[in-house]
């Protein structure tokens, strides 16, 4: 079943029922914009089997993205890299994948090197404590910045649309801006963008129809959101169907369900306790381990409710456990993220027959064993640990971009030291820019 081909809602067909989900890539230069990096890096995606490709987090505001590195698209300096997105969208096309840009706001979760004031729906801090993790503190919005951020979200759909990309996708999961709307635990305004779930979704739903009044109807709008920010009082799995049904109505044609903030890093598969965090957490279903993937029974709840096609990503690995899903109406689409960091072509492997299993590499990335392992009495360690393999993915990722196939010898460790230094240099050119 994941070899079959799926027509969306407004009528695009995709080969076959994967997406390469959006991963962060920061391999933009101090000028934010696509390079020859981000060509390098998709003319090996475009060979990876994958019906969809979703692009990393592409920012609508330069004061507000996730990394340093990140592309940003504004109205002030688009057209100067419009050459080179037309060629990204070319160049991960040409293997019949279908490309789709990732629009995003960073909001409260802005690095401080970055922005010691970002914007957010009200002005509660992240409750976060990290090493090399550093924070502003986020001010409220007025209703006419949210305009303008809306604005900027459709100006940017519009710029995707114009340099060839086949769809987008409105990021409003894991704790950036249109996730925090949703949260009652982050949202805490008393007017019409904030308090019951209908106002909460507002800026989301005026964003998605803004989009498909000028993207018109047979262009594909998907939307990402929590299945629950796993936190006390936060976004809960009911906030989430409740937004699901919200979603139907407006008729977009995948909605993908991912889970966490950077409060708690559940779509990185991360621990419960990695020593970095202080907020309560809500207790994950057990039953969800059996499935694979992370975020499955979630997806099940919400399939209730809406018609349109769901995506899982997260965990999957096993063709029988993707089928499985895709079977029993769980989802209609897989989304696949580290293993293409790995082996960029492991879709194409298993859609063939090659394999049976996607690549999963997270058991050898560890510092070591006893106290330097994952499960060290030690607060540090730990975070290392997880920081080390999460990172170890980014250096692949830098490596394809480089042209070089990923190098699955390299350390954790020497991922941990080298993605620091690299984001050091980051925001020390990102400051010399602005």
């Amino acid at each position: 079943m994941v070899g079959e081909s799926i027509k969306l809602p407004c009528g695009q067909l995709i080969k076959n029922r994967f997406c390469k989900s959006a991963m962060t890539e920061r391999i933009a230069g101090q000028d934010n914009f696509v390079n020859k990096r981000h060509l390098n890096l998709y003319d090996f995606w475009s060979k990876s089997g994958a019906g969809i490709l979703l692009t990393g987090n592409v920012q609508i505001d330069r004061m507000h993205m996730e990394g340093p590195s990140n592309v940003c698209i504004e109205k002030s300096t688009y057209k100067e890299q419009l050459k080179k997105l037309k060629q990204w969208a070319e160049i991960s096309e040409s293997h019949g994948s279908k490309l789709w840009m990732q629009l995003s706001h960073a909001g409260r979760q802005t690095p401080g090197e970055m922005n010691a004031a970002p914007l957010a729906p009200s002005s509660v801090p992240l409750d976060i404590k990290a090493p090399g993790r550093k924070f502003g503190a986020p001010v409220a919005m007025t209703e006419e910045q949210i305009i303008d951020v809306i604005n900027r979200f459709i100006f940017a759909a519009t710029v995707a649309q114009d340099s060839g990309f086949s769809g987008i996708q409105i990021h409003s999961a894991h704790g950036y801006l249109m996730s925090e709307f949703l949260s009652p635990d982050v949202n805490k305004r008393t007017d019409a963008w904030g308090g019951v779930i209908k106002n909460r979704s507002r800026a989301l739903v005026e964003i998605i129809r803004g989009c498909r009044k000028r993207l018109g109807t047979d262009f594909p709008i998907s939307v990402k959101i929590n299945s629950s920010d796993f936190q006390k009082g936060g976004f809960s799995a009911e906030d989430s169907i409740e937004v699901a049904k919200i979603l139907s109505s407006e008729k977009i044609d995948l909605l993908e369900i991912s889970g966490g903030t950077y409060e708690h890093v559940s779509f990185l598969d991360a621990g419960e306790d990695l020593g970095i965090n202080s907020k309560p957490k809500e207790i994950r279903r057990e039953s969800t381990i059996a499935r694979e993937a992370y975020f499955l029974e979630y997806a099940k709840d919400i399939r209730e409710v809406m018609n349109i096609p769901l995506m899982v990503t997260g965990g999957f690995r096993t063709k029988k456990a993707m089928n499985s899903a895709l079977k029993e109406g769980f989802c209609e689409v897989i989304g696949v993220a580290r293993p293409l960091c790995s082996h960029p072509y492991c879709v194409q492997d298993l859609l063939d027959g090659q394999i049976e299993k996607l690549p999963s590499y997270e058991e050898r990335l560890r510092l070591g064993n006893g106290w330097l392992s994952p499960n060290s009495p030690f607060n540090l360690v730990r975070a290392a640990n997880f920081l080390s393999s999460q990172y170890w993915f980014y250096t692949q990722i830098k490596k394809m971009a480089d042209g070089k196939l990923p190098d699955l010898n390299f350390g954790p460790l020497a991922a941990l030291l080298s993605e620091y230094k690299i984001d050091y240099r980051g925001y020390r050119d990102f400051k010399k820019a602005i």
